[in-house]
């Protein structure tokens, strides 16, 4: 099999979901990948971390065209982005270096669990209700270190986790959406160097591999994805979103629990 399709293949669906319904990442990628390099033949006890790896790299990438796209509207908050950011980044680095050390098994344990928490939030299209104002410095750098730490565990940009975090302190949603986006780009940045730096200690690693991104994946990833990402925006104002929504959950918890398996 031309691995190449494959990867082609998975830049698209995720790009396109992305567009859609302003979610992906490692959510897609992840389990995608997994199922990808098992067939490829690439090593067992190590695939999980090449895909974590490899989908924290690709977001720093995907990351940069929509945090452009929300900051043409005014839609970040650049003061916020710029409170969490420190703790972002310390959160994603220590996180990612923890993932290098984690054996395959309870790190996709980990990352099923956390896109369980995420399809069910599409799925029952949850919104917390706004109850409290916005944490001081050390909150925001807490809540930044602890949204980015899980966001580099499980290779996702976090809009997951900062969305109802910033919802829930008041923020317009709107206004919430953009600033996520922002603080994706730092997340990726953090967990793609903490990824590279562990696993530049591993070894038996296919080749070319920079740490634990497989860069042949992560360049045929990114060149579609990014391409496919203005077309799923175009759909998303044609079809009915709710259906969508309920179809791509569906889609995340069969590709979670798929994942989960091949690795067992």
């Amino acid at each position: 099999m031309q691995w190449w399709l494959a990867y082609l293949a998975i830049g698209l669906a995720v790009g396109f979901f992305a567009g859609l319904l302003g979610i992906g990442g490692g959510a897609v990628v992840v389990p995608l990948l997994v199922l990808v390099f098992s067939a490829q033949g690439l090593p067992s006890d190590q695939i999980v971390h090449l895909a974590l790896g490899t989908a924290m790299a690709s977001i720093a990438f995907t990351s940069i065209s929509s945090m452009r796209a929300h900051h043409a509207h005014g839609a970040v908050d650049w003061a916020i982005a710029r409170a969490m950011a420190p703790g972002i980044l310390a959160g994603s680095f220590c996180a990612a270096l923890l993932a290098g050390i984690i054996p395959r098994r309870p790190l996709a344990l980990m990352f099923t669990a956390v896109v369980f928490y995420a399809a069910t939030q599409i799925l029952l299209d949850l919104r917390p209700k706004r109850s409290r104002e916005l944490p001081g410095g050390l909150g925001l750098f807490t809540a930044g270190a602890t949204i980015g730490g899980v966001a580099s565990l499980v290779a996702a940009g976090g809009a997951f986790l900062c969305i109802p975090f910033l919802a829930w302190c008041r923020v317009p949603l709107r206004r919430a959406i953009g600033t996520a986006a922002a603080i994706g780009l730092p997340i990726a940045l953090a967990g793609t160097l903490g990824y590279v730096l562990q696993g530049l200690r591993a070894e038996g690693l296919p080749s070319p591999t920079l740490g634990y991104v497989y860069l042949p994946a992560l360049v045929l990833v990114v060149a579609t994805s990014m391409a496919a990402a203005p077309l799923g925006a175009r759909v998303a104002h044609r079809l009915p979103v709710k259906q969508l929504r309920i179809i791509f959950a569906l889609l995340l918890y069969v590709l979670a629990v798929r994942m989960l398996v091949s690795v067992w």
